[in-house]
């Protein structure tokens, strides 16, 4: 099927794809321009929905080989639709399905937009629906790499969302406060962020506890949803 699909892809991608656009893009994502063809990103999901239509009638584990089929080109535009087509089958994953996103995020994610794609749709529903991989998820805060290490929090925002996993946010956030990566800063903040629209007192109480130590960064990004004399609080002297 691969074979039949790819190609189709590929040709559309092509036709669409914005010289300009792919210069600026990559200098934002920090990627390499070789792995990038500069189509913009709600056309790419435009058209991967489009030809979704012809695999939509496999079953998941067959939709997911061509995923990752796609994934293995290394072209962005590729991983943007295999992530796209993965979490359209979200209805039916099952715990054996965390193994291969997993797979996914070490292997095929190599900047922030591909890590927070696979993180807040297909792994974050899954970890959502069984979380059981929750340990799992939380031991990823310390690997070497970046991509990984960031998935740790960026993981849990589809759960702090819906208003779960509080407990393991924080104490997920306290594992990385220190950490000097500023992308994985950006990432354990994101996460407070989201979870503060639901626990804003606890996410207020554990930035003020730790806002002496917390960079900057970070600490901007997990107030930025909360009241202003919060924020004022937090940002005080």
């Amino acid at each position: 099927m691969i074979k039949e699909i790819l190609p189709k892809l590929q040709a559309e991608l092509d036709k669409n794809a914005d010289k300009k656009y792919r210069e600026k893009v990559r200098d934002y994502f920090k990627m390499d321009v070789a792995n990038y063809l500069g189509v913009k990103i709600p056309l790419v999901r435009k058209i991967a929905d489009k030809h979704f239509k012809e695999i939509n009638h496999l079953d998941i584990d067959d939709v997911l080989k061509i995923c990752n089929s796609l994934l293995e080109t290394k072209i962005y535009e590729h991983k943007v639709i295999a992530f796209h087509w993965s979490y359209k089958c979200k209805n039916n994953y099952r715990t054996k399905h965390f193994k291969i996103f997993e797979g996914w995020l070490k292997t095929y994610v190599d900047d922030w937009s591909d890590c927070d794609d696979l993180c807040t749709h297909s792994l974050g529903y899954l970890v959502f629906k069984h979380p059981e991989f929750v340990p799992k998820v939380k031991q990823w805060s310390s690997s070497n790499n970046r991509w990984v290490k960031r998935a740790s929090a960026v993981t849990l925002i589809f759960s702090a969302r819906k208003g779960q996993h509080l407990d393991d946010v924080l104490d997920l956030a306290s594992v990385l406060l220190l950490d000097k990566d500023d992308l994985v800063q950006k990432g354990y903040g994101w996460m407070l962020k989201e979870a503060s629209k639901i626990f804003t007192e606890e996410v207020f109480e554990f930035v003020l506890k730790n806002k002496d130590k917390m960079p900057r960064t970070a600490l901007r990004y997990a107030i930025e949803k909360m009241p202003s004399e919060y924020k004022k609080v937090v940002m005080k002297k």
